[in-house]
């Protein structure tokens, strides 16, 4: 599969877990989306920056003039998709949200092919098929076609879209970088679209409370740096459809905790699509990984002649 020692697929569940917290602490910030997502960026920058600097400075000159394009592009999308998404989440539940974020294998399938010419199997794509009907099933009792709910849908359905585009410019770039100078970069260039948002939108940078402050903060320390940035990690062992696949557990933790922390209640549909969620994305990555133990079957008879 790799010749990584930490397993990326173990990775890319903890990353899942971590974005699972993100709505719930947009949900309970009082702060207007272009600003809550501007903070969570320019924190999770700051965190980073003295690793930066100790480490991995000298690895920008190592960058190319596409790779700087490519993550300019990959940057700007993820600030629009946290904008989108943030926004959303005034008009819609995080249950609705969270879904149609999530419900990027719509998107990945179609990019990825046209991109790098990734082939998927037909078991593929009916694990697919199954995981985004699980989704369907959650949204079924939330979603209300009418009004703010439908325009926060939509919102949210943009978002999905922008955050696969994100993945799918990274997945090029990431490949060789390291994953530290990738993903400060690219934040960096979102924390500074966000900046550029919110002054053109007039939104106040000060003053806020403090659980607003410790919330700006817990979104870039958990969904952000340990979420995202797993997933920048995963780019150089797993597809970008992968990825996504597995992120369409988000819903299911993000449901949990808004049950338990906002008092969201969770209906049978919700149940009952979490569990069509799982058996989706179990039978994808067992069907990537049995893909990727052929492909590496294949290379091994030809490192040995090559080898002689």
């Amino acid at each position: 599969m790799s010749d990584t020692k930490i397993n990326p697929y173990v990775a890319l569940a903890i990353g899942v877990f971590s974005v699972s917290t993100s709505a719930i602490l947009v949900k309970v910030s009082s702060a207007p989306s272009g600003v809550i997502a501007f903070y969570r960026l320019f924190f999770s920058v700051l965190f980073m920056l003295p690793l930066f600097l100790i480490k991995y400075v000298p690895e920008l000159r190592l960058i190319t003039r596409r790779d700087w394009l490519f993550s300019i592009v990959a940057g700007v999308f993820l600030a629009f998709h946290f904008i989108l998404w943030f926004e959303s989440l005034n008009y819609t539940s995080v249950a609705s949200s969270t879904v149609l974020v999530t419900l990027q294998p719509l998107f990945a399938f179609i990019g990825t092919y046209f991109f790098f010419r990734e082939k998927f199997s037909w078991k593929a794509i009916v694990s697919c098929l199954i995981a985004v009907f699980g989704s369907v099933i959650i949204s079924w009792g939330d979603f209300k076609v009418s009004g703010s709910a439908l325009f926060g849908d939509v919102l949210a359905l943009i978002a999905c879209a922008l955050v696969t585009t994100y993945l799918l410019f990274g997945q090029t770039v990431r490949k060789r970088l390291s994953l530290v100078t990738y993903t400060f970069v690219v934040y960096s260039i979102s924390t500074i679209t966000l900046f550029a948002y919110v002054l053109i939108k007039q939104e106040p940078l000060l003053p806020y409370g403090t659980s607003d402050w410790v919330y700006f903060i817990l979104l870039a320390l958990v969904p952000t740096l340990m979420g995202h940035t797993i997933f920048n990690w995963s780019l150089k062992w797993l597809s970008t459809s992968t990825i996504s696949m597995a992120i369409l557990f988000e819903p299911v933790g993000a449901a949990i905790l808004a049950y338990y922390l906002l008092q969201e209640s969770v209906v049978w549909t919700q149940l009952l699509g979490g569990a069509v969620i799982i058996i989706g994305v179990t039978l994808f990555l067992l069907d990537e990984r049995g893909m990727n133990m052929k492909e590496l079957k294949k290379k091994q008879p030809l490192i040995m002649n090559s080898r002689r």
